[in-house]
């Protein structure tokens, strides 16, 4: 039932069999339907999915109810509503399962307590944020820099399985260009 997750922790950190050991029953299993909304805008954002199979997308919804994909989370990466979840606040984003999913996921008072308790899941706890934060700036920095064709190749070169497996509403969402833009693009690849 963990094999994944265990694979994940360990490429992380070092931890011994025996706190591993203790750590993992607090993850429950969760399946999630295609489309699902694990989490809302204003509702806590409370738990931290790792995902074992399928995709989990954060995002927002603006005052137009344009759509803008903050992260995609394919198997073996982690997902949430973090600022929920960092400062036990309510969502500001949504998270949905993309696809037919199977979710490890911790709640936040399970996730602290584990920090208190054993100080290596700190470091993990580290590791996580330090990617989410060069994750968003990276793509922040994209956003800034790049053209939308340049972010598009990047997207291909980085992370092919985004086109190949989603659909293209998300695909420019997640860009953060037109669908019409991303077609234009793609045809002429």
């Amino acid at each position: 039932m963990y094999d994944q997750l265990t694979q994940f922790i360990r490429e992380k950190l070092s931890i011994s069999g025996e706190d591993l050991d203790s750590i993992l029953p607090y993850f429950k299993m969760l399946s999630a339907k295609k489309n699902e909304l694990l989490v809302s805008h204003g509702e806590l954002g409370h738990q931290l999915y790792f995902v074992e199979k399928g995709c989990l997308r954060v995002f927002f919804i603006n005052e137009e109810g344009q759509e803008s994909t903050r992260h995609l989370a394919f198997e073996n990466y982690l997902a949430g509503a973090l600022i929920s979840f960092i400062t036990d606040t309510t969502a500001v984003e949504y998270v949905q399962a993309l696809e037919d999913s199977e979710l490890l996921y911790i709640d936040r008072k399970d996730f602290f307590y584990l920090l208190e308790k054993y100080p290596v899941w700190e470091k993990f706890y580290r590791h996580y944020l330090e990617y989410a934060y060069v994750t968003n700036t990276n793509r922040l920095m994209s956003f800034i820099t790049m053209d939308a064709k340049t972010r598009y190749e990047n997207l291909l070169k980085e992370r092919p399985i985004v086109v190949k497996r989603l659909p293209n509403k998300v695909v420019a969402s997640f860009l953060n260009i037109s669908q019409e833009t991303l077609s234009r693009l793609k045809s002429r690849k």
